[in-house]
């Protein structure tokens, strides 16, 4: 029985991680087909830096993709990674996720090239470089395994962070603003979420301040029953 409920916990848990990342794909896909299908150019709907007029665009700048491959590209990654952090740190997933739309386009917004900056990317450096540094700061080996496989995985991100180029249309910048968004997340959201388990010697000195506690508490009650 016990073996059962743990697996049906477990199958819930998979479905939870899968369901916003494929959900968020899902709209990135229907953005783009709609853009595309109707002859539409929703490129406005990008961040231009320094626009006041333009702000609300870090709302909806992680939609707008310039062709096929750039969302592909972008929707696989967001969906491996998204499933990583709504599996492991399904306590804050949600506070990460907007925050790293939003706080990586904001930042984008501040520092960017005057042109029009479209994409996930910032999303997928956040998320990305949250995962890394939650695992190395918690110090919890599942956690620092997640860090691993993501060096693994996209290690070579890094080498996107900065212009190596004058004139590359990539945007930099917006890696850049999501690096920082994500490893700035790993240090708020530290102490929520998985934490390494306790050392056996610290467990052995709460049960003993319990017993104490315990004896304590007897041995009051006993005085008053005496008084």
């Amino acid at each position: 029985m016990t073996s059962d409920s743990e697996n049906e916990l477990e199958k819930q848990r998979w479905k939870f991680a899968i369901f916003v990342p494929l959900i968020v794909c899902i709209l990135w896909i229907l953005c783009f087909a709609i853009e595309h299908g109707m002859g539409w150019d929703f490129h406005k709907a990008g961040i231009y830096p320094r626009k006041l007029e333009n702000i609300w665009s870090i709302f909806t700048y992680t939609f707008i993709h310039a062709d096929w491959k750039h969302l592909m590209n972008n929707a696989l990654s967001f969906f491996i990674l998204g499933i990583c952090l709504y599996y492991f740190y399904s306590e804050v997933a949600n506070r990460v996720l907007i925050v790293s739309a939003v706080l990586s386009g904001f930042i984008l917004w501040c520092i960017g090239r005057e042109s029009y900056h479209i994409g996930a990317s910032g999303i997928i450096y956040s998320l990305a470089f949250f995962l890394f540094f939650s695992g190395i700061i918690r110090k919890h080996i599942p956690l620092i395994a997640i860090s691993l496989i993501v060096v693994f995985i996209y290690g070579s991100m890094v080498w996107h962070l900065f212009p190596w180029l004058p004139d590359d249309p990539v945007s930099w910048e917006g890696h850049l603003s999501g690096a920082v968004t994500g490893i700035f997340l790993a240090f708020v959201y530290r102490h929520r979420g998985p934490q390494p388990p306790k050392p056996e010697w610290e467990e052995e000195d709460d049960n003993k301040n319990e017993g104490e506690d315990y004896w304590e508490e007897s041995y009051d009650i006993e005085q008053w029953k005496e008084e």
